[in-house]
């Protein structure tokens, strides 16, 4: 089993402290832009933001999901202790799923839970506006400068300008209100009970619903995640198609460079990052728009 890494010792200890229960069986889950652990016995989970300048958009995501779940919305759902922060990293703690070992699937499941998500009101609580998507990316290119080469460092600085100025006039089709923000497959969970619930939460804001709708088409192109035909079981559920808007495609373009940012602020410390973000880098800088982009190990 995975040991839980020393960084994020002291926030659990701060969680047991503040939730008053044991954290001697923490069990490690999943590591990327956040940590997260299981504690079984206080049927806990806890996620670990290395970004302390996440805790204004994960105050956000639990108040939104914490009001979502009163109004029976399959979503994960927070604990009572609300999000703080230790040693720089943000703390959040959610009740523990029973998760199914078999996995949520694609498609329709994806579809139905964005279109019911969509026609949701405007939640009673702060909710951040979705105005520059580019904020985390443009963030980790100058807190870590050692984390791509000064001619990718350029290129990148470069195309956050341009595609900014693309989203700054994005004719939407749709409404804006409340969505998601990172709403694909991996973050689907389907429990021991049969139901499929949404979860991170992290990118929550208003915002143009296309932002949700094309995740699952990035994901098809970069990462070889969805069939065609769970894409036309994604449309169907949801009942528009955003790949006949006219503005899918700098949508996808936004989303590559966008997701760059957990990678670029561990390519100093971590090899396995340093490299995925030159990988990237190479395919986006030479117009490859058919080569496939690696999922994180850990």
């Amino acid at each position: 089993m995975p040991q839980i890494p020393p960084e994020v010792e002291g926030a659990l200890a701060e969680v047991g402290a503040r939730c008053n229960v044991p954290v001697d069986d923490a069990r490690l889950m999943h590591q990327h832009s956040n940590t997260a652990i299981a504690l079984p016995a206080a049927r806990l989970l806890v996620r670990v933001a290395s970004n302390p300048d996440a805790l204004e958009s994960i105050i956000s995501s639990v108040a939104v999901t914490r009001w979502l779940a009163s109004r029976d919305y399959p979503c994960v759902e927070p604990a009572e202790v609300g999000p703080f922060l230790v040693d720089g990293r943000v703390v959040s703690v959610w009740r523990l799923l029973d998760v199914a070992d078999k996995p949520a699937g694609a498609g329709a499941g994806l579809g139905r839970l964005l279109r019911a998500l969509h026609r949701q009101p405007t939640p009673p609580v702060p909710l951040r506006r979705l105005t520059d998507p580019f904020e985390s990316v443009a963030a980790a290119v100058e807190q870590h400068p050692d984390g791509m080469t000064e001619a990718d460092r350029a290129w990148v600085r470069d195309q956050i300008g341009q595609l900014r100025r693309s989203w700054a006039v994005l004719d939407t089709a749709l409404p804006t209100g409340l969505v998601h923000g990172d709403a694909h497959t991996n973050n689907l969970i389907r429990t021991t009970a049969g139901e499929v619930v949404l979860g991170d939460w992290d990118h929550v804001a208003h915002g143009p619903r296309e932002w949700d709708l094309i995740q699952p088409h990035y994901m098809a192109r970069r990462f070889g995640r969805h069939a065609e035909e769970d894409l036309c079981r994604f449309t169907e559920a949801y009942g528009w198609d955003v790949r006949d808007w006219p503005g899918a495609g700098n949508l996808i373009n936004i989303r590559e460079i966008t997701g760059l940012s957990p990678y670029i602020r561990k390519a100093p410390t971590d090899s396995w990052s340093r490299n995925e973000v030159a990988h990237r880098l190479s395919t986006l800088r030479y117009g490859d728009m058919s080569a496939r982009w690696n999922s994180p190990t850990r």
